[in-house]
């Protein structure tokens, strides 16, 4: 008999997809990950990692843009800044995190960071 608290791989797949839904609304559409993949990102990364209520989605958001500008996943950078704004934080502690970022993980880190943050707070601006 399955243990009511645990969540079924459906629960997260469902959870991942409302969570994406909430962090990545208005974004432009890219290219279609493979089936599993994801499956994955939605069932386990979002349905599950990001669902743990240690960290609450806000900080966690955070955390994330923090660690992909620090190690120059600029695609992905772009997608969680919008995120971050669409969870409402706002454009002067996102400036203040890569900031941070630039003095303990390289200037160019910290200043990747700020050019894809101002580049979609424009594009969001514009729709």
């Amino acid at each position: 008999m399955a243990d009511p608290d645990v969540p079924t791989d459906a629960d997260r797949l469902e959870a991942g997809k409302q969570l994406a839904g909430r962090l990545f609304a208005g974004a432009p559409r890219g290219s279609a990950l493979p089936p599993e993949m994801a499956r994955h990102t939605m069932g386990h990364l979002f349905g599950d990692v990001w669902q743990d209520d240690r960290l609450a989605v806000e900080q966690r958001s955070l955390v994330t843009c923090a660690i992909l500008a620090a190690t120059g996943r600029e695609a992905e950078l772009t997608m969680h800044i919008r995120g971050a704004l669409n969870l409402g934080h706002d454009r002067g502690m996102l400036e203040a995190l890569f900031i941070h970022v630039a003095h303990y993980a390289g200037w160019p880190a910290g200043v990747m960071g700020l050019r894809v943050l101002a580049d979609v707070a424009e594009a969001m601006a514009e729709t």
